[in-house]
């Protein structure tokens, strides 16, 4: 079964800074973070039952970088929201504003 995805406006915002950081400090950096997540949004629409962090939000982290996916899954409507993109050192309640 695979899932619809959405992804908050602030995620986009999220993954933005990210690539527009990783650009800054190496070329294509932020492109190859790009095609890290992508990679992990792909599984999560076949796979989204990563284990519960907090609450009902649900953690996967972006391969070889510092990054974890914040996302909850509606089963009913078959579909997982992610609401934010974060980097690892930064506190998860932040998504929450």
């Amino acid at each position: 079964m695979t899932f619809a995805l959405l992804v908050d406006p602030r995620a986009l915002r999220d993954i933005q800074n990210a690539i527009d950081y990783y650009d800054n400090q190496q070329p294509h950096l932020g492109k190859r973070f790009e095609n890290a997540l992508n990679r992990t949004l792909l599984v999560l629409e076949t796979n989204p039952y990563f284990r519960i962090r907090y609450d009902d939000v649900r953690c996967i982290p972006v391969k070889k970088f510092p990054f974890l996916v914040h996302y909850t899954v509606n089963e009913r409507g078959q579909s997982i929201t992610v609401h934010a993109v974060f980097h690892t050192s930064l506190d998860p309640q932040k998504w929450i504003r």
